[in-house]
């Protein structure tokens, strides 16, 4: 298990955990900003943090059938955790705005899945994956993630959420922005922005 220390590290080494001022793709304001496509682009780094969370995954899902990701951000991470689980891992892809089992892909009935993602911000993507294995009459087991970046307020799942990390981003209206982020020029990282 790796430290929160070195966890926070890796994160800041690779430009994963970024701070400053920016602007998410919410439109709200935060002073931190997490892209964990730059982890994933480290192999040698993103392995010890995916050891870290498999660990904890194992300890706390005994019988896991299935891991499911959603695309884009999933399907790196999803890998991995199935790779070092030996565990079958498909992922579903938005097609025309909803997430779509395709390539073949498929969840066998009575099955046991764990949806798997890189960030659990509010859940929205995760609890659209739970739809496909209700509609293939298989059980959620639980969600599991990088980083859990969820607060009381935005999350939408109610069940456990098996982290690496919880890591607080605070965000703002752009019109209650504090004093100090104020003063710092802004950055808009999201991918929602690039054109």
């Amino acid at each position: 298990m790796l430290s929160l220390k070195k966890s926070l590290n890796i994160l800041k080494k690779t430009n994963a955990l970024l701070e400053g001022h920016f602007v998410l793709s919410s439109g709200l304001h935060s002073s931190k900003y997490i892209q964990c496509a730059k982890l994933l682009s480290h192999p040698d780094k993103a392995k010890l943090i995916c050891k870290s969370l498999a660990y904890k995954i194992k300890k706390n899902f005994k019988k896991i059938d299935l891991i499911l990701a959603p695309a884009i951000g999933g399907i790196v991470i999803g890998y991995e955790i199935g790779k070092l689980l030996k565990k079958e891992t498909i992922f579903c892809e938005r097609v025309d705005g909803k997430f779509t089992l395709r390539r073949g892909f498929n969840i066998k009935k009575n099955s046991k899945v764990l949806i798997i993602e890189d960030v659990i911000t509010t859940g929205k993507s995760s609890l659209e994956c739970v739809r496909l294995i209700k509609k293939s009459n298989a059980k959620l087991l639980g969600f599991a993630s990088i980083i859990d970046r969820s607060s009381k307020k935005t999350l939408k799942i109610k069940q456990k959420i098996i982290s690496h990390l919880k890591i607080e981003v605070p965000t703002y209206k752009p019109n209650q922005l504090p004093d100090k982020l104020k003063l710092i020029p802004i950055s808009k990282p999201g991918s929602r922005f690039i054109r």
